[in-house]
């Protein structure tokens, strides 16, 4: 009974500042992988965001590419397609993207998505309203 008594009774004697310096190095780690990239990340959107000019292509957070036409303070004003002009937030640019020489970024209506012909459902350029077979029947 002795011995049970004396095996209770120690504790053993490690580092008490083992626990705090192991839980302040994974928040230093936690800090560099993720936390310092993605403030970094944001920093380099807000500065594209203020540096864009009329004239310049940009993907939106949606994906869509677009030309802007006008900047009028937190708005801007995208050309999607000939004539569409639509209003968008300045911070929904993601990035600037870089022209191809002779590209508006616009696919003609005589081109398909390939620039092989013309698009799919169309007949020279226009919507089919009927099948390849005859008229649509309603």
């Amino acid at each position: 009974m002795h011995y049970l008594l004396a095996a209770t009774s120690t504790s053993s004697k490690g580092n008490p500042y083992l626990f705090p310096i192991i839980i302040l190095a994974l928040f230093g780690l936690l800090y560099f992988v993720m936390i310092r990239p993605q403030r970094n990340r944001q920093r380099q959107a807000a500065q594209t965001q203020n540096e864009v000019m009329p004239g310049s292509r940009v993907r939106t957070t949606a994906g869509m590419y677009a030309t802007v036409v006008s900047v009028e303070g937190d708005d801007v004003v995208l050309k999607i397609a000939p004539g569409v002009n639509v209003r968008y937030m300045r911070r929904s640019i993601m990035n600037v993207v870089p022209d191809a020489p002779g590209d508006t970024g616009f696919i003609d209506e005589d081109e398909s998505m390939d620039g092989s012909g013309p698009a799919k459902g169309t007949k020279g350029g226009t919507p089919a309203d009927a099948s390849e077979d005859g008229p649509a029947t309603t």
